[in-house]
């Protein structure tokens, strides 16, 4: 189900139509087994990974957090599996490795943290 090539935002600045059956296929934050690249070898040819979005391609490929790296990577070939409590472990583990902030830290183009200018009536 190929969308027309119209006046869709994404389609005038990209060129690139959205098609359901290659862009819509996983929902966020699903338990998955992406496959890795095979080379012949005894690695392993899966890895466990939590999908997070549609890297925007036109091929459907999806960015992937690592469980084992914790890290994003692309992947075009998956295989959905329900979530095991392994894997919530894992991502609590993994939440409790990174870095924490107190909030959202807004900076300017030099990197430079913003002050926060609000005044007193407009925190209540």
């Amino acid at each position: 189900m190929q969308c027309a090539r119209d006046n869709k935002p994404r389609t005038l600045l990209t060129g690139l139509a959205i098609d359901y059956n290659n862009h819509c296929k996983i929902a966020f934050v699903t338990y998955m087994q992406v496959h890795e690249q095979g080379d012949h070898s005894l690695s392993p040819r899966t890895s466990g990974a939590i999908a997070l979005q549609l890297t925007g391609n036109d091929q459907g490929s999806h960015y992937f957090l690592s469980l084992h790296g914790g890290k994003n990577i692309n992947r075009y070939a998956w295989t959905e599996l329900p979530m095991p409590n392994e894997v919530i472990e894992q991502i609590h583990r993994l939440a409790r490795a990174a870095e924490k902030y107190e909030g959202i830290e807004f900076t300017d183009m030099q990197g430079n943290i913003l002050q926060d200018q609000m005044n007193e009536d407009d925190k209540r």
